[in-house]
């Protein structure tokens, strides 16, 4: 394909991953109050079991409506990811050879898998961070939480540690495609516990180390699980190159 095809390649993909989101938009329009109820839900649990004044409010007139626009657009994303994921990946296809689309393959599925059990992850934690976060106020006091910004709150969590989840699945395919050795991510695993345990101290406030753990565990257990698939690949592959050289020897 020439330069001119490739572009109107990209604008025919990028098309219709729009169209997708747009209609997952519309969808998302009439779940977002089901979304919103579920994601103040840690406000009012607040509220019951520390007895104190919590109350989500909307500045201006127009908040309610922007939020409504926003949780609309977020979940229209989620809902369509199928279309626009094909769409990348029908755009990548031409120019991968048998073994790379075989691993690009099991990238999407394994990734979409461990990236929503890290937004699920983040789901979990989110009412001990809004717990502890408004523990801070006296009892005397009301908390009057901004809802454009509880939901960037939220979002920003739970796509936080969904990424990280999916860290270790670039780990096996940089293995794969032999760019790093599995050698090299077990020597390196002082620094991945460090860097670790210093996303989740970022991800989650400082103060709360419970939660900090309960981010940081599964991270870790993903990342030598990462590793040993990493191994296993390479003895295989070791034995494939020790065949063929003594293939070629006879």
């Amino acid at each position: 394909m020439s330069l001119g095809q490739h572009l109107l390649e990209l604008r025919k993909r990028l098309f219709l991953a729009a169209a997708g989101i747009a209609v997952g938009a519309i969808v998302g329009w009439f779940l977002s109050d089901f979304v919103w109820d579920a994601l103040r839900e840690p406000i009012y649990a607040i509220i019951e079991a520390q007895h104190r004044k919590a109350q989500i409010n909307y500045p201006d007139i127009t908040s309610a409506f922007d939020l409504k626009l926003k949780i609309s657009f977020y979940v229209g994303i989620v809902v369509s990811s199928p279309v626009w994921l094909y769409q990348i990946f029908a755009f990548l296809m031409p120019g991968l050879t048998r073994t790379e689309k075989k691993y690009i393959f099991g990238f999407f599925l394994t990734a979409v898998p461990l990236f929503l059990a890290g937004c699920a992850a983040g789901w979990y934690v989110l009412p001990h961070v809004v717990e502890l976060m408004t523990s801070f106020a006296p009892p005397e006091d009301a908390a009057f939480v901004n809802a454009q910004n509880y939901f960037d709150f939220v979002l920003k969590l739970m796509l936080a540690v969904g990424i990280a989840f999916v860290l270790p699945v670039f780990v096996v395919l940089l293995n794969f495609a032999g760019v790093i050795s599995a050698a090299s991510i077990l020597k390196s695993w002082r620094v991945a516990i460090l860097v670790i345990i210093l996303f989740t101290a970022i991800a989650t406030p400082a103060a709360d180390v419970i939660s900090m753990f309960m981010l940081a565990i599964p991270m870790i257990v993903l990342y030598f699980a990462a590793y040993g698939i990493a191994y296993l690949h390479d003895r295989r592959a070791a034995r494939r190159a020790l065949a063929l050289e003594r293939e070629l020897a006879l």
